[in-house]
């Protein structure tokens, strides 16, 4: 039936009667006629305009394919490539990787000599073919395959980072890989009313990592939980503003992400995750993005947070305030924040030996190099204040040693008797706690984490508000040069400090280096017979009547006195040079002499 109206259809085309100064358009879908003046006018006009609107049918079609088969997607697979190992020699230069998944494939960069290893993430879609295939390929004169590697990902537990060291087939050596699978896919929300049924916190056991539970895995001091509700205030670079937000949670080396909630300004995750915590020290770092292509591509972060793990507060659910910070702070969303809730639990006993173990190094951190005028401006200002402190409390001593004020001296002088009287050598680890103790007591709640919920609006603007400073560029530069120069001069008093003691080692004036190895001496055999305790008392008593003994000294430093006598390298060369070599004449005339 089909097939005789599709013939009944050509018959009438073809009996279509063509009138006078029309003509057919031969690449027209149906039948169409048209003046021959606009054909010849248009000319090949007609045929590619329709080429190109067949391509861009083709491109529609495959971008909205790809799109169909993005929301279709089981599990997206995170993996981090880290190195290779035991490898044959000389090809470590040139080698690479490409990944395979489905019909998804990705390449890694290739090693040089600056870049031994990779550390480089990629993300995979899993559908219904769960075998990853890695292969490994050297670029040299021309490319030779090194191995591959398959793995079954349906093997792999889910919200759970895996470190794997995968063995080459077909080849020598092995892989070094963290593989990451995600537990939802895509979502799209029936409605557009967010709820949290469902979701639930789970605190950690307690009691699995109580002080006294030594029997278990000692890489693992602790456990977090982290259960993520929801955001507002987010917005993308898009024309509508509104983003299909995920987020990213990310502890060392363990990630995890999740489902993407499209189309929204303030998007609800109701996600649970559990961590591995190796050390206790470590940052939760939450990163918002945006899956669009445009921010996928540019690698937009739409907010951020980095969470100390010891100033969480077990089973608190409250906001938090995303880090925006940018040039243009306007398309990132207004007052952007997160809603969180996390526990966690450690054993203090392993954590404190973990401390004494080297930090995990985190594969994927990227540490740009920066120039940044602010940073250096307040890395020189803290340095001027470290050596304006130590000259502060050089002149402070002086000022207590030469009884400025009868009341502090004769306290000081006090205090340093009473404390060498009593002194023995196990109280060294008390009188180091006396630093802590008085920070303790003085410490400001600036570098605790205060929730949103806690943080007054108008207090945080008069704060921006003051801080603002209203100098011009020519008083920064000023300031900035002038920083410069006192750095400077403490830097190379310093180092002509030390140049100095390392003459003194090597004899540069042998007169000087004799002289304190016999006064070390002499004190070696004091120190034998008489105590430590009366020796400081004595020192303290000569330190403090100095003043008395003599009135009209000038007060000093008795070791930087001493040390200013030893020569630096910059007058040992001066010395060098002050040397005139020996002529010929008179070096024969010598030797007359002595024959």
């Amino acid at each position: 039936m089909h097939a005789r109206s599709r013939c009944a259809q050509h018959e009438i085309k073809g009996s279509f009667t063509i009138p006078d100064g029309l003509v057919m358009d031969p690449l027209a879908p149906t039948a169409l006629a048209v003046s021959t003046e606009f054909m010849d006018r248009i000319g090949s006009g007609l045929t590619l305009l329709r080429e190109h609107g067949k391509k861009v049918q083709k491109y529609v079609w495959k971008n909205k394919k790809f799109d169909i088969l993005k929301k279709s997607w089981k599990s997206m697979v995170n993996v981090v490539l880290i190195d290779a190992k035991d490898t044959p020699s000389g090809s470590a230069n040139g080698l690479y990787c490409k990944f395979k998944l489905g019909a998804e494939s990705h390449k890694s960069k290739q090693l040089s000599k600056s870049k031994p290893s990779w550390c480089e993430r990629f993300n995979l879609y899993l559908y219904d073919d769960s075998s990853l295939e890695v292969t490994v390929w050297h670029k040299g004169k021309q490319k030779t395959f090194m191995g591959r590697c398959v793995i079954d990902l349906s093997q792999l537990e889910k919200e759970k980072t895996h470190e794997l060291w995968q063995e080459l087939e077909c080849g020598q050596g092995s892989l070094h890989m963290l593989i990451t699978l995600s537990a939802t896919a895509r979502v799209m929300p029936l409605d557009s009313v967010p709820t949290t049924n469902g979701v639930q916190h789970v605190t950690p056991a307690e009691e699995k990592f109580s002080w006294y539970r030594l029997d278990n895995d000692w890489g693992q001091v602790g456990e977090l939980s982290v259960t993520v509700y929801g955001a507002e205030g987010l917005s993308a670079l898009g024309l509508s503003g509104k983003a299909d937000a995920y987020c990213v949670l990310e502890l060392d080396n363990s990630r995890m992400q999740t489902q993407t909630v499209p189309g929204t300004t303030d998007p609800m995750w109701n996600k649970s995750y559990t961590f591995a915590v190796n050390d206790v020290t470590s940052m939760l770092t939450i990163t918002i993005k945006d899956e669009s292509r445009i921010n996928t591509m540019i690698d937009e972060v739409i907010g951020k947070i980095s969470i100390p793990l010891l100033t969480i507060v077990n089973d608190e659910k409250t906001w938090f305030e995303l880090d925006n910070k940018s040039k243009n702070p306007i398309t990132k969303g207004s007052s952007p924040k997160i809603q969180l809730q996390m526990s966690i639990a450690w054993n203090p006993i392993k954590a404190s030996f973990r401390l004494l173990s080297p930090k995990a190094t985190k594969y994927t951190e990227k540490t740009p190099r920066t120039f940044s005028i602010p940073l250096i401006y307040g890395n020189l200002k803290f340095i001027k204040n470290v050596f304006s402190a130590i000259q502060y409390g050089n002149e402070h001593l002086k000022y207590v040693f030469e009884w400025e004020s009868r009341e502090k001296s004769a306290i000081g002088l006090g205090i340093w008797l009473v404390f060498w009287f009593f002194f023995r050598m196990w109280m060294t680890p008390l009188v180091i706690v006396l630093p802590f103790i008085y920070f303790w007591f003085t410490r400001s709640s600036s570098t605790t984490l205060v929730p949103l919920s806690q943080i007054d609006e108008d207090s945080g603007e008069e704060d921006m508000e003051s801080a603002k400073d209203d100098k011009t560029i020519k008083t920064r530069l000023n300031e900035l040069q002038d920083l410069t120069f006192t750095i400077k001069d403490g830097i190379d008093y310093v180092v002509s400090l030390l140049q100095r003691i390392k003459n003194l080692f090597k004899f540069a004036v042998p007169y000087l280096s004799f002289l304190v190895m016999t006064v070390l001496v002499v004190a070696s055999i004091g120190l034998y017979l008489i105590p430590i305790n009366y020796v400081f008392m004595a020192i303290g008593i000569y330190k403090f009547t100095r003043k008395y003994l003599n009135p009209d000294r000038v007060p000093n430093n008795d070791i930087l006195d001493f040390i200013s006598r030893i020569p630096d390298d910059k007058m040992l060369k001066q010395w060098r040079e002050l040397r005139v070599p020996d002529s010929p004449f008179s070096r024969m005339g010598s030797t007359k002499s002595r024959r």
